[in-house]
């Protein structure tokens, strides 16, 4: 008596694994592309951290934020169109980051890192969406989630 072994998969078994990595490229998919898209975000804050120096070393040397926009350098990149700068008050200025076209999901959008200077001398920045059409709150990095 012969026995003939078992060699191979049955379709049943094949279209099991297919289904489970149809599965799992349907959730990593999405995420991977928002990954993508927060990374391009990091480059939007890199863009705005020139500003945000100058702006605390002027405000140290001069106990108050600067009241135009003469000690920022508007930069532009691939995904940035422009860095702005605003004074609120003695103690607070506002710079404001503008994302590029370049990746649609933040086309256009904005990014504020406000500088609030204290007592000490000390320049504390807060990252977060800019007022109007800021980016997705899902694209921030976490130093900057509000």
């Amino acid at each position: 008596m012969k026995r003939s072994l078992q060699q191979g998969f049955t379709l049943i078994e094949l279209m099991i694994v297919v289904a489970i990595i149809g599965i799992l490229a349907a959730v990593a998919l999405p995420a991977y592309q928002d990954y993508t898209v927060r990374a391009k975000v990091s480059e939007v804050i890199l863009a705005a951290s020139s500003a945000k120096t100058s702006l605390s070393e002027y405000a140290q040397v001069n106990g108050q934020m600067p009241s135009d926009t003469s000690s920022v350098d508007t930069q532009s990149s691939a995904f940035v169109t422009s860095v702005t700068y605003a004074r609120t008050n003695a103690s607070v200025g506002v710079v404001t980051v503008t994302a590029s076209a370049k990746e649609p999901k933040i086309s256009g959008k904005t990014l504020t890192l406000t500088g609030t200077l204290g007592s000490t001398g000390q320049v504390s920045w807060v990252c977060g969406p800019g007022a109007t059409s800021g980016i997705d709150v899902k694209y921030l990095p976490a130093s900057c989630k509000p």
